[in-house]
């Protein structure tokens, strides 16, 4: 009897350790698992896009962090001609907000470092129309299941690309710095704008860049009210895109352009103002005939231009549905005359519209639609 009393508690010594030991192999197999399980759902969800593609490098757990962190997600069009990619994030980091979930709400943070979109003009023009906006909403809350409290985008980049021009066009800003709060996980039908958004970068040109509005980008098409300004870029920047589409370039001066922005429901209604300062349109290199067109250029920016505070501007208005966004000629060429002759645009955002205005045009043109 006393041998069998010490035989069981051998064997239940064992077993008291061995079901632990268990227990702990089962959390570690666990957690060197859950990386590859989590990637393959991220790349699953980027493949259901229509018309794109794209995959993730590697992802990174950190559970009491409650965070998985995305290393090397990129997405490109199906059938572009190049292989840039369309959207190219370095690092982005998932997190839970712990300082929320203490008062009962479960919100996360995102924070992103060194992001870049690329929208490379060939590539796009052949995928016009093919991707349904729904499915990168969809794709945005399988990602983040739920509410965003804060967005921030470290050292970001954002390129207007033409390839097939000589030379290549290259439009873009970089060294975006960006913070938005209060981003919804629910495509929203009502026109709210919950979140805030502020953001700072360097044009081409080294122009200063400063956006600051309110939207809801978790939407179809996405709901905003938005300013912005670009200030003291130097206009020589703009000689590649200049010379393509207008044969012209500068040989010195500088540039602004201020701007505001109203979406409601796909519709659009704004306005930029381009303020081009002490340019200078010949150069001592241009051939003769280049010289005669800039010369003839010139004369008329000489009978348009503000002399007193040396300014070429005009403001542009923009209105209409996404698909056919119309800008109204007269209003634009009155407006240089106005500039020149009457009085001067001022280095300001004018903030004469509204997301109440992109609001009614669109009940407008759904009423329209309806009639008809």
């Amino acid at each position: 009897m006393i041998k069998m009393s010490t035989e069981k508690k051998k064997l239940y010594k064992k077993k008291r350790y061995l079901i632990p030991i268990i227990i702990v192999i089962l959390l570690i197999s666990l957690r060197l698992s859950l990386p590859f399980f989590v990637k393959n759902y991220v790349n699953n969800v980027l493949a259901d896009l229509p018309g794109y593609y794209g995959q993730v490098e590697d992802i990174d757990l950190s559970i009491i962090r409650g965070a998985y962190t995305i290393h090397g997600m990129y997405l490109n069009t199906v059938d572009g001609n190049t292989e840039i990619p369309f959207l190219d994030f370095k690092k982005t980091d998932i997190s839970i907000e712990w300082n929320a979930l203490l008062h009962g709400r479960i919100v996360s943070e995102i924070e992103m470092q060194e992001p870049k979109v690329l929208y490379v003009f060939e590539d796009q023009q052949d995928t016009v129309g093919q991707a349904d906006t729904e499915d990168w909403t969809k794709a945005l809350t399988d990602l983040v299941p739920i509410d965003i409290n804060r967005l921030t985008v470290r050292n970001g980049k954002l390129a207007f690309l033409q390839l097939q021009a000589d030379p290549n066009i290259d439009l873009h800003l970089s060294n975006v710095e960006l913070s938005a709060t209060n981003l919804r996980n629910v495509v929203e039908k009502s026109r709210t704008l919950p979140s805030s958004i502020h953001a700072t970068a360097t044009s081409i040109g080294n122009g200063d860049v400063v956006l600051d509005g309110d939207m809801n980008l978790v939407k179809e098409i996405p709901d905003m009210d938005i300013t912005f300004s670009l200030e003291n870029a130097n206009a020589t920047a703009l000689n590649d895109f200049t010379n393509h589409y207008a044969g012209i370039d500068f040989d010195e001066g500088s540039f602004d352009v201020f701007g505001e922005l109203a979406i409601a429901d796909g519709y659009l209604k704004g306005s930029f103002k381009p303020i081009l300062k002490n340019a200078k349109l010949v150069g001592k290199d241009d051939g003769f005939l280049k010289t005669l067109w800039e010369g003839f250029v010139g004369f008329f920016k000489f009978i348009l231009k503000n002399h007193k505070q040396d300014t070429l501007a005009t403001k542009i208005p923009v209105e209409g549905d996404l698909n056919s966004v119309k800008t109204k000629i007269w209003p634009t060429v009155t407006r240089i005359f106005r500039n020149a002759w009457i009085q001067a645009y001022k280095d300001i955002t004018d903030d004469d519209l509204n997301f109440k205005d992109a609001a009614d045009g669109a009940d407008k043109l759904n009423d329209k639609s309806k009639k008809n």
